[in-house]
This record gives C-alpha cells, structure tokens and sequence, in this order.
C-alpha cells in the first residue's frame, strides 16, 4: 500500500525520516520524543508518549501513524493560532480581556446587522465568572466549545 500525502506534510515527513535512528521504518519511544520536540518545541510527558505509543501493535510507530497523529496535533496548534489573533484584534487595548465594549465595538465593525442585546446576551455567557471581563481563557472556551450555542 503506497501512503499518499500532501505537501503540507512534507515538514512531518522529514522529521520523521530524521528521527528514525537506523533508518527501521518506525518511532521507538525516545525517536519519538525527539520527533515531538522538532515538531512543536516542548518535551513531550511520559503520558503523551504512553499515549501515543498505546495499542501500536507493533516495535514503535509507523510513518502513516505518526503523519495521522502529527496533522492533527499541528492542525490543533494553527487553530491556536487563530484564536489567539481574533483575541488580539477584539482586545484593541491590549490589555488581556476583552469587555462588552470592546465585543460590541468588534460585532458593530464585523456583523453589524446582530442586534446589540444579543452581543450582551453572548458576552454574558462567555464571561462565566460574571466580572464584566472575558479573559482569553473564556474566549478560547467559546471559539472551540461554544460557537453553536453562541447565537
């Protein structure tokens, strides 16, 4: 069976095939931590490496296992990313929170034509803890927990 990737896997390719000591066509537990710390710069746990390494069936992981499991975790980080940079452009202050000033000024630019008391209703929601403030926790909360019940 021939693997067919993209070419926004060719990075995970070559980490892969620069961590694989010995050239055996697998990940043992320290090629893949390795792997992990040329990919997304941290030391992975113990618990992620047993994790990972959990029900492979085999001496270590596959190329095609590794790829599967590393698209997914970058994509993860780019939506990161993402959320962190909508924060950003709603936190014109900069100064780590967003208020409902700062959401409506944001909503009236972006979706003009969603009524203000709903943009309250929203933010009142986001801010769980009632402060008036929604810190960047409650934000990504929201970006990836909540965006259907939002509106």
């Amino acid at each position: 069976m021939e693997l067919q990737f993209s070419g926004n896997n060719d990075h995970i390719l070559s980490v892969f095939h620069e961590c694989d000591e010995g050239k055996k066509g697998y990940l043992t537990r320290d090629d893949l931590k390795v792997a992990v710390v040329m990919l997304f710069g941290y030391k992975p746990s113990k618990y992620e490496v047993d994790q990972i390494m959990k029900g492979i069936g085999g001496p270590g992981v596959s190329l095609e296992h590794f790829v599967s499991l590393m698209t997914t975790k970058l994509a993860a980080v780019v939506g990161d990313d993402e959320i962190r940079q909508i924060f950003m452009a709603f936190d014109t202050t900069c100064r780590g929170f967003l208020t409902l000033v700062d959401v409506q000024k944001a909503f009236s630019t972006v979706a003009p034509h969603i009524p203000s008391h709903r943009v309250q209703k929203v933010f009142s929601e986001i801010d769980r803890d009632g402060d008036g403030r929604v810190s960047y926790r409650d934000f990504e909360y929201m970006m990836k927990y909540s965006t259907e019940d939002a509106l």
